[in-house]
Order: C-alpha cells, then structure tokens, then sequence
C-alpha cells in the first residue's frame, strides 16, 4: 500500500440531490482515494477544513462500469466514496456554501 498524505486522499466532494438534503444532517459525501482506510479520511477532514470535528465515517467501494466502444468492451475506475457526519458543535464546511 502506497504511502497516501491527507492531502491526497479526499479528491472532490460529490454534490447529488441526496448528498445536499444529508448536509442538514451535517453529513457530508466525498470521492475519496480507493487505498484509503476510515481513519485516514477522519484524519484529512479536520486538516483540510479548520473547526470541524468528525464523528464518524462510511465507506463504500464502487465497482467500474462496463463501457462499450463499438466491439471494444472496458472497464470504468474503480473509486471509493465516504460519508463523513460531524459532531453537533464542529463548524460546517464552507466548500458546500452557496449551493
């Protein structure tokens, strides 16, 4: 297993209809790096953003979809995606504001 920095384990946040109706919640969803384990992503959530503190993290692992190009057949990334709740007093992330 490669050696993954907080840096480089959250790559982007995912903005769907029910990912926004989680934020109520205070519960957050990202695309994480496949390799990364709960703690790591716990970990690069209170480094990136400042005042927030995590109460827990789900993960699930995503299958690539099987993709055609004429009688070529491929197969899409695999990616990992995590939920991230924050405790009741930890601030919100200012990334989703204004969405």
């Amino acid at each position: 297993m490669a050696d993954i920095k907080y840096y480089d384990v959250i790559q982007k946040p995912i903005i769907t209809e029910k990912s926004m109706n989680a934020m109520a919640e205070k519960k957050y969803t990202f695309l994480v790096h496949p390799e990364a384990n709960k703690s790591q992503i716990k970990e690069a959530v209170e480094k990136m953003f400042e005042g927030t503190k995590v109460k827990s993290v789900n993960t699930m692992n995503l299958d690539g979809k099987k993709k055609r190009r004429g009688m070529v057949v491929g197969k899409t990334a695999k990616t990992k995606k995590a939920i991230v709740a924050l405790t009741e007093e930890s601030k919100d992330i200012e990334i989703f504001e204004g969405l």
